[in-house]
């Protein structure tokens, strides 16, 4: 792997005491290089046999609580996060050299905070809310089709609502851990962890 940043480091002192500070330093430093997708993080659940699977979200808020993403609740993340309720987030910002890995329980957003969310997107996407059966097996693309058509029809007049199985969930965060990539595959890493109400900070070998 080639390195943009040869030069850059990660040291103690480069760290806040707080790791979502920290992480927003760095999520800061990507939308600010205009990177393509910033917000999209790998996000990692596990069924009740512990069995994984793994996909690209989008991060639509953070803050002391937490990660939050939004989704529908019947897809199979959702149901292996009402059996499971952990995950694991990835953030790779390549262009800067670094990651971010995240783990912690997982919990649905409020009613009024997924509401919020949901009234913020594009009509188009509310539609495709209610139209996706997501993860379901279906015959062909047409099934789609028919289905936003159907749903743009019965709200033609109305705001779209929230589709009842739609919403979202905030990951609480118990590791946080940052990864400066350096050459020779002799990289920066910080891991924390909470210690009950503060945070340990420990570096970890590459």
């Amino acid at each position: 792997m080639s390195f943009s940043h040869p030069d850059r480091t990660l040291e103690p002192d480069d760290l806040s005491s707080d790791p979502i500070d920290q992480f927003r330093r760095w999520y800061d430093d990507a939308e600010a290089e205009d990177l393509t997708m910033a917000s999209a993080m790998a996000l990692a659940t596990a069924d009740a046999q512990g069995r994984p699977s793994v996909r690209h979200v989008l991060l639509r808020g953070f803050d002391d609580r937490g990660f939050v993403f939004f989704t529908n609740r019947e897809s199979r993340k959702g149901r292996q996060l009402a059996a499971n309720p952990a995950a694991a987030l990835v953030w790779l910002w390549k262009e800067l050299d670094r990651q971010v890995c995240v783990t912690g329980a997982v919990h649905p957003t409020s009613e009024p905070e997924s509401d919020a969310y949901f009234a913020s997107r594009p009509r188009e996407a509310q539609i495709g809310a209610w139209a996706s059966s997501q993860s379901e097996v279906i015959e062909g693309r047409h099934v789609l089709d028919e289905a936003v058509a159907a749903y743009d029809g019965r709200f033609a007049e109305d705001p779209v609502p929230r589709p009842p199985h739609w919403g979202g969930y905030r990951l609480e965060p118990d590791s946080i851990e940052f990864w400066q990539g350096r050459a020779f595959r002799l990289h920066d890493r910080f891991r924390y962890t909470r210690a009950g109400s503060r945070w340990r900070i420990e570096r970890l070998s590459p």
